[in-house]
């Protein structure tokens, strides 16, 4: 009998000390994971941030809930990311979405996982190995921006058949100085068109002598190079390009949003709120080596004819009906 007692003694213990864990676990806050976000734009968020954010509550986070993010801007001054990324690093993030920067982000993490938004082919970059099997921690999308530099020529051509010079703006700062207007002028030849550079620099770019440059040099049309400084100055770049009458082609559809004239690029919203469904493959365990970087499936032609107006030109109907988007 009192090894019965004892026997029962012990199973309603058992089942105590299993109720007081299950109590105890039950108290230990679950860890919301902590995402870094380096944006070369400058705060307050830009829209790239916004689709970021809009994506992440269409897949069911709830900033400061269930998700933390912190935010980082370069604010146009390259030279930041380093110091950038080492801090996310320091705060111990679990994801680090970028969308410049990527071979400080590569140089300061070999263990956090990193999702990229890039406008360049991230192999020839030597950011990944392959497309289909990144390696390492970096996965993400490609923009796929530069391929399209002798298209954004041809439609310019088409628009404005007469013409023969067109003004490049870039940001000379950059890492790489040069190599995007390069691509430009690869394609030039072969639709008979001259390119001026029009160079800048950081912190502060002399747009107002870029364009008075332009002038003096008779461009009839611009194109401006897709960088984190110049990301700063779009209305400002748009407004000199309507003040100057050129018709002017981007490689960014928020460009056009804000009164530039065309763009024929990727649709920048969809891609941010794409890396968003990285962010969660991989807090649900996903490896970035084996998420497949993704390619664009289309690209955008918008075309903004307030601006054309503004302008004085016509938008040939055959171009027109080509457009995916038109601001009126």
């Amino acid at each position: 009998m009192c090894a019965m007692r004892k026997a029962g003694f012990l199973s309603i213990l058992f089942v105590v000390v299993l109720l007081a864990v299950a109590v105890i676990a039950g108290a230990q806050p679950t860890k919301i994971p902590r995402i870094g976000f380096l944006s070369g734009a400058s705060a307050p968020a830009g829209s790239s941030v916004q689709a970021f954010q809009q994506g992440l509550r269409d897949l069911g986070y709830v900033e400061g809930k269930n998700i933390l993010v912190e935010y980082r801007y370069v604010e146009g001054k390259l030279d930041r990311y380093p110091g950038l990324v080492a801090e996310l690093v320091q705060l111990n993030v679990d994801v680090l979405v970028v969308t410049a920067g990527f071979r400080a982000a590569k140089q300061g993490t070999k263990t956090i996982p990193i999702v990229m938004v890039t406008t360049t082919d991230p192999v020839a970059a030597g950011l990944i190995d392959s497309l289909a099997h990144p390696g390492g921690n970096i996965t993400g999308l490609t923009r796929l921006t530069r391929e399209l530099s002798g298209k954004r020529l041809e439609l310019l051509k088409e628009i404005v058949p007469t013409i023969l010079r067109v003004g490049v703006l870039w940001d000379a700062n950059v890492t790489t100085p040069g190599s995007a207007v390069k691509d430009y002028e690869a394609a030039a030849p072969a639709l008979k068109l001259q390119l001026q550079s029009l160079e800048v620099r950081g912190p502060k770019p002399d747009l107002e002598g870029a364009f008075k440059a332009a002038a003096k040099g008779r461009a009839s049309a611009l194109v401006t190079i897709l960088n984190p400084l110049l990301n700063l100055y779009q209305k400002q770049i748009a407004d000199l390009a309507i003040k100057n009458r050129l018709p002017s082609m981007f490689e960014s559809n928020y460009y056009v949003e804000a009164g530039g004239l065309m763009s024929y690029a990727t649709d920048d919203a969809a891609n941010f709120r794409r890396a968003a469904y990285y962010v969660d493959k991989i807090l649900k365990g996903a490896k970035p080596a084996d998420l497949p970087v993704e390619q664009p499936k289309k690209f955008e032609f918008v075309i903004n004819l307030k601006t054309a107006k503004q302008i004085g030109l016509t938008i040939p109907p055959n171009v027109l009906v080509r457009a995916d988007k038109v601001i009126k």
